[in-house]
């Protein structure tokens, strides 16, 4: 498994969160990073992009020797690292590829510059078996707002026509239940689970789209991936723990003792 993601001080998203999530899921783990943040449970203080040249070189490593049966990425920061990206996943053919497509933090810091929302969407949407956007990067991927389930219809059916071959628009954000769609092979699907109470915790986008490539993995089908994703995902909700000032974090469970 490979994750291209930025790398999160407080370990509640990013890298170490699909990291975690990998290893939770008995799958080893390997990484790219783009980007380091400095930030906590109440928000990223500064941000720098490592380069789409070490980006590449990060990925092309792994490659080489490891190898992946997976890959999901996450924060790209910039235009450059994604074009980077987008021709290794396309020179490489590489299979079973996730996008959360991180734009913007919950404290409001931009960690996708806006010049590369466009490219993202032309050269990587394209190349990527599963899009998993929340309402907020839903609307600025598809140009119009999503509010409710008719807009994250919508999303899911726009980004597939985008080029996506699945596309989970999840609805963490609604009042209510925790209602995600999941539009595959022209087919739609409405997953629904209970809320769990409380303040939303910080990393629950990026946890979801790990466990959700590393089903896929193991050989799930899209859909079952994407149900055993958010069995994972509320199941750290559940757990989650408050060790800072802000946001609680994930409760990832201990990792399954077999091989990967």
């Amino acid at each position: 498994m490979l994750t291209i993601a930025g790398s999160d001080s407080v370990a509640g998203a990013g890298l170490q969160a699909d990291l975690k999530t990998f290893a939770a899921r008995g799958v080893y783990g390997t990484c790219a990073c783009t980007a380091v943040t400095a930030q906590t449970t109440r928000g990223v203080r500064m941000v720098r992009a490592v380069g789409p040249a070490l980006v590449r070189a990060q990925i092309e490593a792994v490659l080489d020797d490891v190898g992946t049966d997976a890959v999901k990425i996450g924060m790209l920061a910039d235009a450059a690292t994604v074009r980077a990206v987008a021709a290794v996943v396309r020179a490489r053919r590489l299979r079973r590829v996730v996008l959360d497509p991180v734009l913007v933090a919950s404290s409001g810091a931009r960690l996708l510059a806006p010049g590369a929302v466009g490219v993202l969407r032309a050269c990587l949407l394209p190349l990527v078996d599963v899009v998993t956007p929340n309402l907020a990067e839903a609307a600025v991927l598809v140009g119009f707002p999503v509010t409710d389930l008719a807009g994250m219809r919508a999303a899911a059916r726009a980004l597939c026509d985008a080029g996506a071959r699945a596309a989970v628009v999840t609805g963490g954000h609604l009042r209510g239940d925790a209602v995600d769609v999941l539009r595959a092979g022209g087919v739609e699907h409405v997953l629904r689970a209970r809320r769990v109470p409380g303040p939303s915790p910080h990393g629950t986008g990026c946890t979801f789209a790990a466990a959700l490539a590393a089903a896929l993995a193991e050989g799930a089908s899209t859909v079952a991936a994407v149900r055993v994703a958010k069995r994972y995902t509320t199941g750290c909700i559940r757990r989650a723990v408050r060790l800072g000032r802000g946001r609680p974090l994930l409760g990832h469970p201990a990792a399954p003792r077999r091989s990967s």
